[in-house]
């Protein structure tokens, strides 16, 4: 009995409280697969979900829900909505006490002190460095991910915030574990630059002035999905481990057959 595999969705679902929804379906493989429909989804937190939303995700028959958020963003936006039967696995992928400081200026503070934080590059530079510190020191973390996905925790939803830069890394590296072309990656990456996609910037000034078109200029790098982010995580696996196949087998503990599971899980048969 041949196997019915899901189809690729007619369109999009529009959400209304949750932003950058989408399926990772499609994405082509180096040795000529493509990743299921229906198995791998990634978005924003689900915090806001109304009724609508949370009846779409219902139905999506999801086992797990990864969110990567951190005790700071899970006060700030709320827990996520509870979805009967799927499990809800929070892996915190950075510390909460860590950039307390920044954010809350970035809400906070005024045109000078957004100058002072973040013009000249310094924003960018800051997500650079944030994306080789989650390669480098959350190698436990993504470990522990790709592991439940080849055990049993698929079809999963993988979420942070804006579901662009935690989520967007590890659902990467997952990618990339099961051999997902690396232009793919990226293109499905960029996405999340999608103005119905984007996350929305909230300030606690927010007149003309608080969000202004410099201010917002300065926010910009903050809250961009830029390809010298990625490129950047893509480049401290090769200085850290030497390649990519030693990160996913000394790095996350992936044995050959953990792969092979995960690829049995996520990709379309051969």
């Amino acid at each position: 009995m041949t196997q019915q595999l899901p189809q690729a969705p007619q369109a999009e679902p529009r959400l209304t409280g949750v932003r950058n929804f989408r399926d990772v379906g499609g994405l082509p493989t180096t040795d000529g697969r493509r990743v299921r429909w229906g198995r791998l989804y990634r978005s924003g937190h689900l915090a806001h979900a109304g009724a609508e939303d949370t009846a779409f995700l219902s139905s999506l028959g999801l086992h797990t829900v990864f969110d990567f958020r951190n005790a700071a963003d899970q006060q700030l936006e709320g827990p996520d909505v509870e979805l009967p039967g799927v499990r809800n696995v929070n892996i915190p992928l950075t510390d909460p006490a860590h950039g307390a400081e920044f954010w809350t200026m970035v809400r906070d503070g005024d045109l000078d002190q957004l100058r002072g934080l973040l013009a000249d590059g310094r924003a960018a530079a800051r997500m650079t460095a944030s994306y080789r510190e989650i390669v480098r020191e959350r190698t436990a973390e993504h470990s522990r991910v790709l592991h439940a996905l080849a055990e049993d925790s698929v079809p999963a939803l993988m979420h942070c915030a804006a579901g662009k830069d935690r989520a967007g890394l590890s659902v990467a590296v997952a990618l990339l574990a099961v051999g997902v072309e690396r232009d793919a990656i990226e293109e499905d990456y960029l996405k999340s630059n999608d103005p119905a996609r984007r996350y929305k910037v909230y300030r606690s000034d927010s007149s003309a002035a608080g969000m202004s078109p410099e201010v917002m200029e300065l926010l910009a790098p903050l809250f961009d999905a830029r390809l010298e982010y990625l490129a950047a995580a893509f480049t401290t696996v090769e200085e850290t481990w030497g390649s990519t196949e030693r990160y996913f087998s000394e790095g996350l503990a992936l044995a050959p057959e953990t792969r092979e599971r995960l690829r049995d899980r996520l990709l379309e048969d051969a």
